[in-house]
């Protein structure tokens, strides 16, 4: 199970998921660079650099069944890597979609990755991703505004290419009082995929899987062990 996290995140915020969900198989929380314990690594600003590095490093292990979940940025993430497994005859078990519209309609989204940096902070503090400490500690923001502003250009620069949908089932979660994704928006990620698509709305805003995870990781568990066809 391969966890991607949302614009700014590292792979800590999956930390209790291993002893949350079925023992079958590993939970791999994937820590992509330039934060935490890679936080001198250069941030990715390109999906096709992101996706290639990430199919370079599973490659050694892609001869056991994989799962994807990604929440907001990471789902757009795990779905194009879905892509680029499923190229090489590795296509995953399942995605796992979280907080994020369907790849085919992110022309409407905001774009502030090119902003001037008081206007960067203030809006990831409309977004309300980072906690208000975080935003007016000068000097961790200057660590962390790399990353962010790298996040950001990564998904506001992304081109979704139509392509044949996944041979893997589609799950996807959003918030009750998420107000960025849309139940409909959600529902379109069924276009992406040709073996089964289920929708599951869970309490909490846009970052629901850092309050109360508890209903994302029982419906995971669930889809994990179901038998198959």
């Amino acid at each position: 199970r391969l966890c991607l996290p949302f614009a700014g995140g590292g792979a800590s915020v999956f930390r209790a998921w291993p002893a949350r969900l079925p023992p079958e198989g590993d939970v791999w929380p994937l820590q992509l660079p330039g934060r935490e314990t890679r936080l001198r690594d250069q941030p990715l600003r390109d999906m096709g650099a992101m996706v290639s590095a990430l199919s370079e490093a599973l490659r050694p292990a892609l001869d056991l069944p994989v799962a994807i979940f990604g929440h907001s940025m990471g789902a757009l993430i795990g779905f194009e890597l879905a892509r680029a497994l499923a190229a090489e005859g590795a296509a995953p078990t399942h995605l796992f979609v979280s907080a994020m519209r369907a790849p085919q309609l992110l022309d409407r989204q905001v774009r502030i990755a090119a902003l001037r940096d008081p206007d960067f902070i203030e809006a990831l503090r409309r977004l309300k991703g980072t906690p208000e400490q975080v935003l007016q500690n000068a000097e961790l923001m200057a660590l962390l505004l790399p990353v962010l502003r790298a996040d950001f250009a990564l998904v506001e620069s992304y081109a979704y290419a139509p392509g044949a949908p996944l041979a893997s089932p589609i799950v996807a979660f959003g918030g009750q009082a998420d107000t960025r994704v849309r139940p409909r928006e959600l529902q379109a990620w069924a276009e992406q995929t040709s073996a089964g698509f289920q929708q599951n709305t869970v309490p909490g805003d846009h970052f629901f899987i850092r309050g109360a995870p508890d209903p994302v990781l029982q419906a995971i568990g669930q889809a994990l062990v179901a038998p198959s066809g």
